[in-house]
């Protein structure tokens, strides 16, 4: 191998570690020869799309010759309807995870920073390195994001706050007054993301109105997907909503053709669908009541959460746990990169799969 060219390769990228999806079930049923598996490792919406959608996607099909729509004018007109916003305010992602590294790439460069909670998404990470920046890591505060910390660690070389709520892989979530205090303190030339990808979960009262706040944060950028409670992950659309001014800047670094003609007719008829949407919540609030209730009759702690999913707690490396679940036929997904190797992210799924977990785990601690 030439070693010499790797000289030119930006000192950043070379110190990352690849993002690590979910193991996926084929490679389980290849590596350990099983064919009854459950995954609960990626945080998918467990049901299937509904009729409306699935009928959108299959109108697609006969035009996959043409290239999609750049401007996602229907996925975008779909989604002011939906919000209540202006479309000169949206930016269309491949996923909200795009949109998330468009920003880094827009605001990020040598030199400046960007700051995080501990226990962070490490996609922001993976943005913020990658476009020559420096991330600031918070200590967390019950494994969630301590505000007054994060303002605290601001300086003249900070360009970008990521701020997760739910947040992943933990579920803490910060609450509306809480936000707005945190705002306060925020300087307007620092931008602000908040990524919503779990928002559609929440039936808190006091979940932050982050829309009605876009008002009167011009710094704000609120990120939200269609892979969760739409449960439109393999077609990965994502979108940012902000003030228009820095919705242009985005814009102009985005890919073209970033979402496919299937995703845009799939998402624009999803947002139509308050039936699954509703049913979704339930299954999810049914599912975490039923989740933590045998956690709790195996004597193992967790962390509270806002998500589609909870973070289990062990008295040891969870690593021996997750391989003995594998061999179960059951996947969950390991968070030591994320600075808690004694945990385990289980996503809520159907009851049955719940139950295939809590009754694979309690076998494998014994």
């Amino acid at each position: 191998m030439n070693r010499s060219a790797l000289q030119n390769v930006h000192s950043g990228i070379a110190s990352l570690q690849p993002y690590q999806p979910g193991k996926p079930i084929e490679e389980v049923a290849r590596e350990l020869g099983l064919t009854d598996i459950v995954k609960l490792a990626s945080n998918e919406n467990p049901m299937s799309p509904g009729v409306g959608v699935r009928e959108a996607i299959a109108g697609e099909l006969a035009s996959l010759s043409r290239y999609p729509d750049g401007n996602g004018f229907v996925l975008k007109r779909a989604l002011e309807k939906h919000l209540g916003v202006q479309s000169q305010q949206l930016t269309l992602g491949n996923g909200s995870n795009d949109v998330l590294d468009l920003v880094a790439r827009v605001a990020i460069e040598s030199g400046y920073e960007a700051v995080v909670a501990e226990h962070s998404f490490v996609v922001y990470r993976l943005a913020v390195t990658s476009a020559g920046g420096r991330l600031i890591e918070v200590p967390a505060k019950n494994y969630g994001a301590d505000l007054e910390a994060m303002a605290a660690a601001i300086t003249d070389r900070t360009r970008v706050i990521f701020l997760a709520n739910p947040n992943n892989p933990t579920g803490t979530w910060v609450e509306h007054d809480e936000l707005v205090a945190f705002l306060d303190q925020v300087p307007s030339s620092v931008w602000v993301v908040l990524d919503e990808a779990y928002a559609e979960y929440s039936e808190l009262p006091n979940y932050p109105r982050a829309l009605e706040l876009l008002e009167n944060y011009s710094n704000l950028i609120v990120t939200r997907t269609f892979s969760k409670i739409y449960g439109l992950a393999s077609l990965r659309v994502g979108y940012g909503i902000s003030s228009p001014i820095f919705a242009d800047m985005l814009n102009r670094a985005r890919q073209p053709f970033n979402l496919s003609s299937i995703a845009l007719a799939g998402a624009a008829a999803a947002l139509d669908d308050h039936e699954y949407v509703a049913a979704s919540v339930a299954m999810n609030r049914e599912g975490m009541q039923q989740m933590t209730a045998g956690l709790d009759a195996l004597g193992l702690s967790y962390i509270p959460s806002l998500g589609n999913f909870v973070s289990v707690e062990f008295k040891q490396d969870a690593a021996s746990i997750y391989e003995g679940l594998l061999r179960q036929g059951v996947i969950v997904r390991p968070i030591a990169v994320y600075g808690l190797p004694r945990h385990l992210r289980v996503s809520i799924g159907l009851p049955a799969e719940n139950n295939r977990f809590l009754e694979a785990l309690a076998g494998v601690i014994g």
